[in-house]
């Protein structure tokens, strides 16, 4: 969606050891802002991302306009059930239908071998993937690495819209996941109590206000009750009018 930082890097760059050509997609998607404002204010610089995409290895960029993309008349919405209602779903009515119709476009546009995700979004990873087996589509989806600032927060277009003072307390998210993937490897593995421990370390930044905290089966993101086998540590946290997320997968 533009807004291009070292995280989209490393996926064009994933992307370049792996194909001849690289084609980046940059196209601010209105469908997935269940928010109008959050749109308006949706960090844009397309001429710095053309340049940004070419150093770091794309061969074309795919810069389409909302007009071109969602023509007059266009009725068409690609929905996945089941993994886009707890979370990220349940926190943003509307917003996977527009993730997954405008991927749906893009692939059908593009018909690139691969598509390159990020982690971060781990949910949308897990939509996504779900989409194209439930449709035939003949991308295969490839999880690229959560690259992070050096205090450990995850690279985000939207981290340049935080004041000072809310960078500075941002890191917390990390902070958190790893304080309750630490309580795990000494041996917790009541559900619960890992999600208490997310929730305690967030609560110590007064500019913290989680929205959800969450230990769910990283196949079917349901709650877990207990952790006896691999888990997706994720949450959801606002500063002021900027909402961030992040996500630890539990081995």
């Amino acid at each position: 969606m533009g807004a291009l930082h070292a995280g989209h890097a490393s996926l064009i760059e994933a992307a370049r050891a792996d194909n001849a050509t690289v084609v980046v997609s940059i196209f601010v998607n209105p469908k997935q802002f269940n928010q109008p404002s959050d749109y308006r204010l949706y960090p844009r610089d397309e001429a710095a991302d053309r340049r940004f995409a070419g150093a770091a290895g794309a061969n074309l960029i795919f810069a389409p306009s909302a007009a071109a993309v969602y023509p007059p008349r266009f009725q068409t919405i690609v929905r996945v059930d089941g993994l886009t209602a707890p979370l990220e779903g349940a926190a943003r009515p509307g917003h996977f239908e527009g993730v997954t119709t405008i991927v749906a476009i893009l692939l059908g546009l593009v018909a690139p071998e691969r598509a390159y995700f990020g982690q971060k979004d781990a949910q949308q990873l897990l939509v996504v993937r779900r989409m194209v087996a439930d449709l035939g589509i003949g991308t295969e989806i490839v999880a690229c690495p959560i690259v992070r600032e050096p205090d450990g927060l995850a690279m985000s277009s939207r981290n340049v819209r935080l004041t000072p003072e809310e960078r500075t307390a941002a890191p917390v998210l990390r902070r958190a996941l790893l304080a309750a993937s630490a309580l795990y490897d000494a041996g917790e593995v009541d559900a619960d109590a890992l999600r208490t421990e997310m929730r305690r370390v967030l609560a110590a930044e007064p500019l913290a206000e989680a929205e959800y905290v969450s230990c769910a089966d990283p196949n079917t993101l349901l709650e877990l009750s207990r952790v006896t086998g691999p888990a997706l540590l994720s949450m959801a946290v606002r500063f002021g009018v900027v909402r961030l997320i992040d996500n630890e997968m539990l081995p």
